[in-house]
């Protein structure tokens, strides 16, 4: 009797795991690998004059003389994980909008705005996961609104380790790992964590693949992403 009541017990257990697993598989959709079929996503290039081209899946954005920020935005979205490998020049600063807005005709300043001004029409501001090879690698900054690092506004600083600002490698193909789900940001370069902070201001918008603007008479320079895999979760 002992022995089929563990049994019962065990077969309960495995059942139970399952369909937890099952469960948790159901929360999120599939994974999709943009840009694998050579077309920009269905995104839209908003913002400034950079070009961006897709060649072997790997998307390529590169500067324009004297053009300011631009952004290949796609969405938008809520809750979601995204994956990629990414290289820029050393001169390039870079980044990846998520949950961002686009301005619209007629709309008010961003509430939190730096200066209190709206924006232009078209351009892109939220939270963006920045890359940069100074050390601020996978922090967020308020693009285009309250213009500071959201792990000041969230008093989330000391996540920025000295291992965190030293995850990004020059030169090199670096890993990112984006999760955003509710309130809830996260970041990883490299497999080390560089952003965790709850702010509950942006519950829906896009992602923007950026391409920082320079100054007249520098550049072009270049940021390219491959194996770029998204899904949104529930």
């Amino acid at each position: 009797m002992k022995k089929q009541l563990l049994a019962s017990l065990f077969t309960t257990a495995l059942l139970a795991t399952a369909f937890m697993n099952l469960q948790a598989q159901g929360e999120a959709g599939e994974w999709k690998n943009w840009f694998a079929d050579g077309s920009l996503q269905g995104g839209q290039v908003i913002s400034g004059q950079a070009t961006y081209k897709v060649e072997n899946g790997v998307l390529t954005g590169t500067t324009v003389d004297g053009s300011g920020n631009t952004f290949l935005a796609i969405g938008p979205f809520k809750d979601f994980e995204l994956e990629f490998e990414v290289k820029t020049a050393d001169e390039l600063n870079s980044g990846v909008q998520v949950r961002s807005h686009i301005a619209k005709e007629g709309d008010a300043a961003p509430e939190g705005s730096k200066n209190g001004k709206p924006l232009p029409v078209g351009r892109l501001y939220g939270p963006q996961c920045e890359i940069a090879v100074n050390g601020t690698a996978g922090d967020f900054y308020d693009e285009a609104r309250r213009g500071t690092w959201w792990s000041i506004l969230t008093k989330t600083e000391a996540v920025r380790t000295e291992e965190a600002k030293a995850a990004f490698k020059k030169g090199e193909w670096n890993h990112y790992r984006i999760v955003v789900k509710g309130d809830h940001y996260q970041s990883f370069v490299n497999g080390v964590k560089t952003a965790d902070f709850s702010q509950p201001g942006d519950p829906e918008g896009y992602i923007g693949f950026q391409v920082h603007g320079i100054k007249k008479g520098t550049g072009p320079y270049s940021v390219s992403w491959r194996k770029v895999k998204f899904r949104e979760t529930k």
